[in-house]
């Protein structure tokens, strides 16, 4: 697996090409078969529970029900993380119809936290207030309590064990 390292930009900008999810890493990133190529991807536009945070594995396993072993994946790589991941918007294609964001469908379900500081997707704020409200997800006993990844990341062991319970399913 390779790191995503851009080539030279051209006026074009980003293009979008086809490939599978040959691994889910977590809800929010995928190893990505493209080209050839297998890179390490991260979901953009939104931060996903981590697998040992409460609804971690409940948001894998919504994402890995979408995307079945065959199922191939409109993918758009837009940079580079910290961490070598290609910074990418996914989408799924439909027979007949526009793909689907795969971002759009994670905070939609409530299974991912909208993450658009400069606010550039048009209603990205409503569909988390819309998952919220509908008590979707990792919204299930409402919005208290609820600790971002950001957030969870920093908590040591002993707090991680008395944040980690979740609601109760």
């Amino acid at each position: 697996m390779k790191s995503f390292a851009p080539a030279g930009r051209t006026s074009a900008g980003p293009t979008e090409e086809a490939g599978r999810v040959v691994r889910l890493v977590d809800a929010d990133t995928y190893d990505v078969l493209a080209g050839g190529v297998t890179y390490r991807v991260r979901l953009m536009g939104v931060d996903a529970p981590e697998p040992d945070q409460p609804y971690g594995h409940q948001a894998a396993d919504s994402v890995a029900r979408l995307l079945g072993p065959k199922q191939s994946v409109l993918v758009t790589r837009r940079g580079v993380d910290l961490y070598g991941r290609a910074l990418a918007t996914v989408r799924l294609p439909v027979a007949g119809k526009p793909a689907l964001a795969l971002d759009s469908l994670l905070v939609v379900r409530g299974w991912a936290w909208a993450f658009d500081p400069k606010r550039r997707i048009a209603g990205r704020a409503a569909q988390q207030a819309s998952a919220v409200a509908g008590r979707r997800g990792l919204w299930k006993c409402g919005a208290v309590g609820v600790l971002a990844p950001r957030q969870w990341r920093k908590l040591n062991y002993k707090n991680k064990r008395r944040y980690g319970v979740g609601c109760t399913w």
